[in-house]
This record gives C-alpha cells, structure tokens and sequence, in this order.
C-alpha cells in the first residue's frame, strides 16, 4: 500500500520517499581531511557513510547528517535527504528542498550536556556549587520536601521532579520558562530526592536555566553565547535560533509505526504529549525560537562534532579554553553504574549531564567505556571517545519510536567505533 492509500483511509504514514543517494548527499568537501592524517583510510571514512546511507534507505529518515572528528580533524562532514518537502504529512506535489552539510537541526534531548557545561562553568567560578540546595539560588522552591533538591540531584536525574504535575504540555507553556519554574516550585516530588534516578525530559533544564540567571543576571541563552560559543567562533550553535534563519532548520516527521503501551505511556508521561505530537511541535516557530534547556539547542552536525571536541581536548580549541580540565573531567565522571532509569525501563550510566559509555552494550559502539554524549529525541546522538579520539554529532530529522529500522541508526556508532581503532 503506498503512502497516498494510507492518507486517503487515514492512517499516518510511516515512511518518508527514499532518493538516489548521489542524488540528495551534501558534502562538505573543504573541512574533510586526507584520512590518512589521522590514521584511517579513504575504505575507513566510505564505511562510516555506507552506514549512513543504509539508515538513509529505511525511509525513517527525512534527512540525516554525520561530522566526525578524528584527532581533532574532521574526516567527514555530510548531509542527506530533505530538508522539509519530504515528510510524512507533505502531500508528493509539495517542494522538496535538499538538504545540506550546514543545515540545522535540533539536537532535542542532547541538549542537556550543553546545559550541563554551562552550569559545570558557573561552579568553576565559583558562582555555584553543585553540592548546593537550588533553594540556595531560588528560595521559592523549597516546598514540598524539594528543599534537600541539589544541583548535582538535577544534573543526575535524581531530583525526583520528571514531570509537569498537572499541566497541558503546549508550546506557549514551553517558550514560557519562568512559567515553567513557578509549576515546578509548587510541585511534590513523585520520589525521595537523590534517591531513584528517573530521566528528567524537560524539567531539570528549566531549573538550571533559572539558577543561571538569577545568579548571572542573564538567561542561559546569552550566558553560553557569551562565554562559549562566542569566544570559540561558533555560528548557529545555540538555544532556538532567530527567527529569519527558521527555515534552514530540517523540519522533523513523525515517521515508523506509532508507539504502543506501556511504551507510549511512557513516553507520554515523560514528555506530556505523543511522539507524533512531539514532532510536529519541533517544527513550530515557538519552538525553534525559544530557550527550551533540556531541549531545543540547534546547530549543525559538525557544530555539535566539534562542541564535544572541545570537552575531549580538555575545554579549549584552537588555543582558546572555555572549560578548565577539572571542570570537564568532574562533569563526565561516572554519578550512577548502569542503575535501572525508572524512565527509560533501562540500566544507565550517568555522568553531571552525560549519558556515559560501556565496554559491554553501549550507544557508542563496542567498547567505548570512557565515551560520553547524550542522545536526544529519538534518533540524535552526539558523543567523544577519548579512546578513539573521536567526536561525533549525528543529527536526524525522522522521529520513530521501536521500528526494527532503527537497528540501521544503531550501525552508525557502532561502525565509527569499529573503523576508529582503540
């Protein structure tokens, strides 16, 4: 059956039209070094891609990009598919525009370990301490037993604040964060602080963004700009984006088959709407304009490749330092040994603000126990290996939940991992 029956019965599609790949690839030939500078071949570098373009083709993927760093280099930096035009909800006559290597997607969940570096920055300045109470820093939100609440507590999703009591998840309540925060001031905790880890989505963000400003005067938004991006010469690589540059964003589809209970349950209750209506959320103006912590950083592939080769050199590049070493270290030092997240139904290592490597089963590929990144909503990951000495950001515009197709995006790291030698 093909995608105009299913929308004429009024099912959901749930794939996107495959191209040709040589038809819809961006490269970005000037960045891409000579491999065999950073000891892989030209075979090492059209591996890592053949397994792009196999995700590429299961058609759960309007568009997909790959910058890898090796060495601090980059031996790839490419693009494929659509940037709108080829969703699941585009009728087959709507203009396909094609993606390219500098197209910008949201990193969504990955967001957090940016978040996270900006917060490990104002302890290093000793404008915060992560061992402190947040009511140190918002007094108001010690009710309820939250007043035992750390930043560390938040940074290790042991707060036991995952949700948004009571409140319709919209964009308006999104883009709103001082909104967000005096819910959360209000709100019980649904477990005893420091006690379980349940992943937080969306809240822990919130209250980081807070603490930052009231204790810069600043939103974290202009905190990261000023302090990081700015001074390392990044371009788009931030909170929302303005809003004439809302086009070159890679607009997300929901695509595979609709997640089923408990799952859906799950994901429901984590981030107050379906993964359907998630994706379609993404794509709206609110969203991709505001300053979502936990959520909405947006930047290209290479921009979140070369943001964690930034934390695996230690917190500088190209001689400017950003993050001191200890700083970078005590952020991605192991909190929590493949402890089951009550979340996510799955043992995971984290780190203040990572989601943490394994020798055994890990998102990284096969024995990666020092790397560290975070994925984000569904199919975006970004990761370091300091092993491999490797940094990666893999962005992806279609949205599925458990597909079998997704066994193709598990590929990619674990093919990166195996061509990078230890």
């Amino acid at each position: 059956m093909d995608r105009l029956d299913l929308r004429r019965i009024g099912l959901p599609r749930m794939h996107v039209r495959v191209f040709p790949a040589a038809e819809v690839t961006s490269r970005n030939a000037a960045a891409e070094v000579d491999p065999r500078e950073v000891g892989l071949s030209a075979a090492d570098v059209d591996a890592m891609w053949a397994s792009v373009e196999r995700l590429y083709a299961t058609g759960l993927h309007p568009a997909i990009a790959l910058a890898v760093r090796r060495r601090g280099k980059v031996v790839l930096d490419r693009a494929i598919g659509h940037v709108r035009g080829n969703g699941t909800d585009d009728d087959a006559r709507a203009p396909r525009i094609p993606i390219r290597h500098d197209s910008l997607f949201s990193l969504y969940s990955a967001s957090k370990a940016v978040t996270a570096m900006v917060v490990h920055l104002l302890d290093d300045r000793g404008l915060v301490h992560l061992d402190d109470p947040v009511v140190e820093y918002i007094p108001e939100f010690g009710k309820h037993g939250k007043e035992w609440i750390t930043l560390r507590h938040i940074l290790t999703h042991r707060a036991g604040i995952p949700t948004l009591p009571g409140v319709r998840i919209d964009l308006d309540a999104l883009a709103d964060p001082r909104r967000i925060v005096e819910i959360l001031c209000d709100a019980r905790p649904v477990s005893v602080p420091g006690r379980r880890i349940t992943y937080h989505a969306l809240t822990g963000g919130y209250v980081i963004g807070e603490v930052v400003r009231r204790v810069t005067g600043r939103d974290i938004r202009a905190v990261l700009r000023d302090e990081v991006l700015a001074p390392l010469g990044f371009d788009t690589f931030g909170y929302g984006v303005p809003a004439e540059r809302i086009g070159d964003v890679a607009e997300n589809a929901s695509t595979g088959a609709p997640a089923v209970p408990p799952y859906r349950w799950l994901i429901e209750r984590g981030l107050g709407v379906s993964v359907r209506a998630a994706a379609r959320m993404s794509n709206d103006p609110r969203f991709l304009t505001a300053i979502i912590p936990s959520g909405n950083i947006i930047g290209t592939a290479n921009e979140a490749s070369r943001f964690f080769q930034v934390l695996l050199a230690g917190g500088e590049d190209g001689g400017v330092r950003v993050f001191g070493r200890r700083t970078v270290r005590r952020a991605i030092a192991e909190q929590s040994y493949l402890e089951i997240d009550s979340f996510l139904g799955l043992p995971v290592r984290y780190g203040m603000g990572f989601m943490l490597g394994t020798d055994a089963l890990s998102l990284y590929g096969a024995s990666s126990g020092r790397a560290f990144g975070h994925v984000g909503f569904t199919n975006v990951i970004a990761w370091a290996d300091p092993d491999r000495d490797l940094a990666v950001g893999l962005m992806t515009s279609g949205k599925p939940f458990v597909t079998p197709g997704q066994l193709a995006w598990l590929a990619i790291p674990r093919t990166l991992a195996r061509v990078c030698a230890r």
